[in-house]
């Protein structure tokens, strides 16, 4: 599966001459955790988190403090999203493996990623992107897995399929496999990993054919 099929493709972004205000309301009323800064040609430059806007940005109450406000800062915090930005910015690919990004977000505690291609903004992945693919109903994902399956072997009704918590097992039913058994099990496998929301996948030996495929005849 790969980031091009959970990612945001409409992204809402800001320019480094954005007020941080604005910033921060967008945030506010998106439900953003942050927002990709990019420059009048698309191509991102920094990202702007809500820890960057909280940042020393929200002064002490004296009246909630014992000891007594000392004379304060008479320096405001910067105004614009240049100057609070994170400019260090891990980006990703839209093709790249769904699977690594995610290693990535949790490894490196990352709320979300730019997703960027020939250095422009094209989307943007966050944590909630990813946990959407995994709460897919085992029902759709079951269907997307029998509609490759069938389409890739091209024999309809030949299949078994069974999935549970994102757990598929697959299952010929009828016919016999081209290439044989090692070939078509790996292929299925496969195909079957990039469905969304699929955690695990086995690949059962064909079940008992029925007599006239066997060669048996059948008798009372």
């Amino acid at each position: 599966m790969q980031v091009n099929d959970v990612m945001i493709h409409e992204v809402v972004t800001v320019g480094s001459e954005t007020s941080v205000k604005d910033a921060a309301k967008l945030m506010v009323d998106g439900g953003f955790a942050a927002l990709p800064v990019v420059d009048d040609r698309g191509r991102v430059v920094g990202i702007i988190a809500e820890a960057d806007v909280l940042r020393d940005r929200l002064p002490e109450d004296p009246l909630l403090h014992v000891r007594r406000a000392g004379p304060g800062s008479a320096t405001a915090p910067p105004t614009l999203v240049g100057a609070v930005m994170t400019r260090e910015v891990r980006s990703v690919e839209p093709t790249a493996d769904l699977a690594d990004v995610a290693r990535l977000i949790v490894d490196e505690a990352l709320r979300s990623v730019p997703v960027v291609h020939d250095q422009t903004l094209v989307g943007i992945l966050s944590r909630r992107d990813v946990l959407r693919a995994l709460v897919r109903s085992d029902e759709s994902i079951r269907g997307d897995v029998v509609e490759l399956v069938e389409r890739y072997t091209g024999e309809v009704g030949c299949w078994d399929v069974d999935v549970t918590d994102g757990a598929a097992t697959i299952r010929r039913t009828r016919g016999m496999p081209d290439g044989g058994p090692i070939i078509e099990e790996g292929a299925l496998r496969t195909l079957a990993l990039t469905v969304g929301g699929i955690v695990a996948v086995r690949v059962l030996p064909a079940g008992p054919q029925p007599a006239h495929v066997a060669g048996i005849a059948q008798t009372e």
